[in-house]
């Protein structure tokens, strides 16, 4: 009998590229001023969810808590390898914290179920913050191995992998279930299956397949679910009444922290000075530099 995963991924700003207004006066992120990619951490995170299929089989399912748009994500999850996806999105998740994310994340998780892993990228290129695995693992009361760097021995109830650590790295073992965050150096993700690729490029969500509706008035959107189910092609969303959350933990209302600003800090040269590669030159470039107290 094969081992489930279920795999967080997260489609975040390319914050190499800020631009534009991208702070709101209630100290959230303006995503819809910068372009969105996948989380790298996030797809090695998959990849590793992969090889575990590849050796023992079972089923994996991707799941990204987000805007609409963040259903390009899933759909490349789909690409790579995963069985099924879901969206978990509504408008009242807008301007969560990594608390107020974990507990939407982790009731959607219980919704699920079925799993003997759940694997995270270590961190988000957009908040940094490495919070959302361990805070999800602990409101699922599970055990959590985070910075993984390789999963070395796998058995019916137990997983082994190596950790790293400043200097360093750790073997651990751990029972199943367990929540793993990855390295991005844990492995290089596979590409996209090209088979796969034209078998799911046409996976929608409800919402993209009422957009369709809309420009198309002989389209109807209960034929077109339920082909879209039966091929394999519906990516399913969750919101916060399908997931019955308490809206006082979700969201701008649920989040206790903010962000104050964001900087695009580029570091910029300032006058050079040429050296004489002669033994005078070179003595006079370390008494500069004890003058200014950089040596000495």
């Amino acid at each position: 009998m094969g081992k489930n995963s279920i795999v967080m991924v997260k489609q975040v700003p390319d914050t190499a590229n800020i631009s534009g207004q991208v702070m709101r006066d209630d100290g959230t992120v303006n995503r819809a001023k910068l372009p969105a990619i996948f989380n790298h951490e996030d797809r090695v995170a998959l990849e590793l969810a992969l090889r575990i299929k590849d050796q023992e089989g079972g089923k994996i399912t991707a799941i990204t808590m987000g805007p609409p748009r963040a259903s390009d994500i899933l759909r490349e999850c789909l690409y790579m390898g995963a069985d099924e996806a879901i969206l978990i999105s509504d408008r009242k998740f807008a301007g969560a914290d990594t608390l107020a994310t974990s507990y939407v994340l982790s009731e959607a998780i219980k919704k699920i179920g079925h799993y003997d892993f759940i694997f995270a990228g270590r961190q988000a290129i957009d908040g940094d913050t490495a919070q959302v695995g361990p805070q999800t693992a602990e409101k699922l009361n599970i055990p959590q191995i985070t910075y993984v760097e390789e999963i070395l021995e796998t058995t019916s109830k137990t997983v082994k992998v190596k950790r790293k650590i400043d200097g360093g790295f750790e073997i651990l073992e751990s029972t199943l279930p367990v929540l793993m965050t990855v390295l991005k150096d844990a492995c290089f993700p596979r590409p996209f299956k090209a088979k796969r690729l034209m078998a799911y490029k046409n996976a929608k969500t409800l919402m993209e397949l009422e957009s369709l509706t809309e420009e198309n008035s002989l389209l109807y959107i209960d034929r077109l679910k339920e082909e879209h189910i039966a091929k394999n092609l519906y990516i399913q969303t969750l919101t916060m009444d399908d997931l019955q959350l308490d809206i006082t933990r979700c969201g701008i209302h649920g989040s206790p922290t903010k962000v104050h600003k964001v900087e695009s800090v580029v570091l910029a040269g300032g006058n050079h000075e040429t050296i004489p590669p002669t033994k005078e030159g070179m003595a006079n470039l370390v008494a500069e530099l004890m003058d200014n107290h950089i040596l000495g």
